[in-house]
C-alpha cells in the first residue's frame, strides 16, 4: 500500500510538469499552498497505511501467540491434574498408614492390658498371701478411673477371691482388697449387685465386730465408704440394712473427730450411706432401733450436714413410726420450725416445710405443739418471701391449722346449743356478728375471740402491707417518679382490709 501512494505521488508531479511544455509559465505554476496541500495528503495516506500494517502486524502476533498457547493448554492443565492426583493419592496413603498404625498400637495396648488382667486374677486366685495382697492393690489402682477394666475384672472372676480376702487377718490385705472392691462398684451397677451376691456386705460386718478393727480408723473408712457405694443399688438396700450396718454407721457418726479432714469425709459418706439406706422403708425399723432420730435432730444447726440430715428426716416421717420418733424427741418441734427461718439455705427451707406438713397433716397432737412454738409467723413470712415449692408447703400448713382451729370453734359454739350455720376460722376474715346466735332459750352467745382480729390475721395484713409497699417502691423507681409520688399513709389505709386471701396460696 505505502508502495502504491508512492506512485501516485510521482505520477501526480508528472502530470503537472507534462502539461509545462503546452501552456504558458503562469499556468505551469503552482501556488505553493496547493503544492504543500497535495504533498500533506499524499505523506498523510502513505504514513496511515503503514501505520495500519504495523498493527495488522501486531495482531498477527497476537492471533499466533494465542493459538500457540491454545495449543499448549490442556497440556498443562493435565499436568496440573497429574500433580493434584499424586498430592490426594499420597495423603490418603499416610492417612491409612497412620490409622493402621494406631489400630495396631491400640490392638497391641489391649492384648498386654488383657494379659495384664489375666495375670493379675491368676494372682489373686494363688496360694501366695504377698502376691494376692500385691494383686488387690493391681487391681485398686487399675479400676479406679477405668471402666472397662472394672467389667474385665469382674468378668475375669476377681470379685470372689478379692472377698475371700475380707477374712484375711493381715491389715494390709483388708485395705487393699476394701478399696479394690470399692473401685470394682464404681458406676457399675452388676458388680454391686456381683459383690453383696458373693457375700461381701457381711463380711465387712464381721470384720467391724472384730477387736482389732474397731479401733482401726482406716479399715472403718473403708468399710463406709464400701457401704454407701452398695447401698445406692436399689436391691441391695434391704441387704445392706439388715445385715447390721445401720448401728455400725451410727456409731462412726457419733464417735468421729471433727477437727480432721477425713472425719468430715467420712461424716458425709456415712450419713448418704442412712439416707440411701432410709429409702426403702424396711430399713426404717432398724434404724428406730437406734437413737439415730435423736442424735440428727441434735445435730441440726451444722450447716455442713443439715441439709443431709433433714433428708433423712424426711424419708423416716413418711411412715407412722417415723413420726411418733420424731415427735418424741424433746423440742424437735421448735428445732425444724426454727430452720424456716434459714433463708439462706432454700434447700433446707423445703425439706423441712415437707416434715412439718406431713407431721402436721396427720397429728392433731403436732399441730398442736406447731401452733404453741409459734409456727404461723414463720410459715407467712416463707409464703412470702420462700422458694415456690416452699410457699406451696407452707401454704398447706397454714390450711390445716386453719381447718383445725376452725373445728374447735365449731365444736364450742356448737356444745351450747344448735347453731344456724358453719362457723369457719377467723384468719378467713368472716364477720364476727354472724356468729351470734340464740338457742332456743334466747341465751345470745357472745364469742369475744371472734369480735377482736386474730393475731395471725394482723401478722397477715402487716406482712401484705410491707410487700405492697415495697412492690409500690420498685414501680416507681421503675417509672422514675418522685419517692414521695406515693404517700404511704393513705397506701396503707388501703391495704388495711387485707385478709389471707392476698397470699399466693
Amino acid at each position: 500500500m505505502a508502495k502504491c501512494h508512492r506512485s501516485n505521488v510521482n505520477s501526480l508531479v508528472l502530470d503537472q510538469q507534462h502539461p509545462a511544455k503546452n501552456t504558458t509559465a503562469g499556468n505551469l505554476r503552482l501556488s505553493a499552498s496547493s503544492f504543500r496541500r497535495i504533498i500533506f495528503d499524499a505523506v498523510s495516506c502513505g504514513g496511515t497505511s503503514r501505520h495500519r500494517q504495523c498493527h495488522r502486524d501486531e495482531d498477527e502476533n497476537d492471533v499466533s501467540s494465542t493459538a500457540s498457547k491454545a495449543s499448549l493448554a490442556p497440556d498443562c492443565h493435565k499436568e496440573k491434574r497429574q500433580v493434584r492426583e499424586e498430592k490426594s493419592e499420597k495423603r490418603l496413603t499416610n492417612l491409612l498408614n497412620v490409622a493402621v498404625n494406631e489400630t495396631e498400637t491400640e490392638s497391641k495396648k489391649k492384648e498386654e492390658t488383657s494379659t495384664e488382667l489375666k495375670q493379675v486374677v491368676m494372682e489373686l486366685r494363688g496360694d501366695d498371701s504377698t502376691k494376692r495382697r500385691m494383686a488387690a492393690a493391681r487391681v485398686r489402682s487399675l479400676t479406679k478411673e477405668n471402666s472397662d477394666a472394672r467389667s474385665t475384672l469382674a468378668i475375669l472372676g476377681a470379685i470372689p477371691p478379692l472377698v475371700g480376702m475380707l477374712d484375711s487377718e493381715e491389715f494390709h490385705s483388708q485395705i487393699d482388697s476394701l478399696y479394690a472392691l470399692l473401685n470394682l462398684g464404681i458406676g457399675n451397677e452388676a458388680n454391686k449387685a456381683a459383690i453383696v451376691k458373693v457375700g461381701a456386705v457381711h463380711k465387712m460386718v464381721k470384720l467391724i465386730e472384730s477387736p482389732c478393727v474397731v479401733a482401726d480408723s482406716f479399715v472403718s473408712e473403708a468399710i463406709v465408704a464400701n457401704f454407701l457405694g452398695l447401698s445406692a443399688l436399689d436391691s441391695n438396700k434391704s441387704i445392706v440394712g439388715s445385715s447390721g450396718a445401720i448401728p455400725f454407721l451410727i456409731r462412726t457418726l457419733k464417735n468421729l473427730d471433727n477437727s480432721s479432714k477425713s472425719s468430715f469425709q467420712v461424716k458425709q459418706d456415712a450419713l448418704k450411706a442412712l439416707y440411701n439406706l432410709s429409702i426403702n422403708h424396711t430399713n426404717i425399723s432398724f434404724i428406730l432401733e437406734t437413737d439415730l432420730v435423736l442424735f440428727l435432730i441434735n445435730s441440726i444447726g451444722d450447716m455442713e450436714v443439715s441439709e443431709r440430715i433433714l433428708s433423712i428426716l424426711s424419708n423416716l416421717v413418711s411412715t407412722p413410726e417415723g413420726r411418733k420418733a420424731i415427735s418424741a424427741v424433746r423440742g424437735s418441734i421448735i428445732v425444724l420450725i426454727d430452720v424456716l427461718n434459714w433463708t439462706d439455705s432454700p434447700e433446707c427451707q423445703e425439706r423441712v416445710s415437707y416434715i412439718l406438713m406431713i407431721m402436721a397433716h396427720k397429728a392433731y397432737a403436732d399441730r398442736q405443739a406447731m401452733i404453741e412454738a409459734g409456727i404461723v409467723s414463720s410459715l407467712l413470712e416463707l409464703t412470702l418471701l420462700g422458694t415456690a415449692l416452699a410457699q406451696k408447703r407452707a401454704s398447706r400448713i397454714l390450711e390445716c391449722l386453719r381447718i383445725d382451729k376452725g373445728k374447735q370453734v365449731s365444736g364450742s359454739c356448737g356444745g351450747g346449743g344448735n347453731l344456724g350455720s358453719t362457723v369457719s376460722a377467723p384468719i378467713c376474715g368472716a364477720s364476727s356478728s354472724s356468729f351470734v346466735k340464740m338457742d332456743g332459750g334466747g341465751k345470745e352467745y357472745l364469742m369475744d375471740e371472734l369480735n377482736m382480729m386474730s393475731e395471725e390475721k394482723k401478722a397477715v395484713n402487716q406482712l401484705v402491707q410491707q410487700s405492697l409497699q415495697n412492690n409500690m417502691m420498685k414501680i416507681v423507681k421503675r417509672a422514675n417518679l418522685r419517692q414521695d409520688f406515693v404517700h404511704w399513709e393513705r397506701f396503707a389505709s388501703l391495704t388495711s382490709s387485707s385478709t389471707s386471701k392476698s397470699l399466693p396460696f
